[in-house]
């Protein structure tokens, strides 16, 4: 079982910058992604970056060039830094833990998510 834990989002004008962080705990198997969703309101969730404990990264095309995502393997720790963010980024994001028991077998943890909002 995995729980995380969410912290980082908040209020921020647009332009500005804000940092995500979510931190796994429990058990973690050494093959494993780590990444972000968001749900804004009347919209289904969205990928928004994803990064595998290998370090490969995919990214939205809404958020290339302005997003990173990057991940601390000794502290099963996922960044998201968001920069040039626009009103349309305001969103409830939420931190996806995926767990690979078994190859090509991967089962999903959320966090409870953490609301971003960019005002105009």
């Amino acid at each position: 079982q995995v729980h995380l834990v969410e912290s980082g989002g908040g209020l921020v004008q647009a332009g500005g910058s804000l940092r995500l962080s979510c931190a796994a705990s429990g058990i973690i198997f050494p093959i494993n992604a780590m990444g972000w969703y968001r749900q804004a309101p009347g919209k289904q969730r969205e990928l928004v970056a994803t990064i595998a404990s290998g370090g490969s990264t995919n990214y939205a095309d809404s958020v290339k060039g302005r997003f990173t995502i990057s991940r601390d393997n000794a502290k099963n720790t996922v960044y998201l830094q968001m920069n040039s963010l626009k009103p349309e980024d305001t969103a409830v994001y939420y931190c996806l833990f995926q767990s690979y028991s078994q190859p090509g077998r991967p089962f999903n943890y959320w966090g409870q998510g953490t609301q971003v909002t960019v005002s105009s």
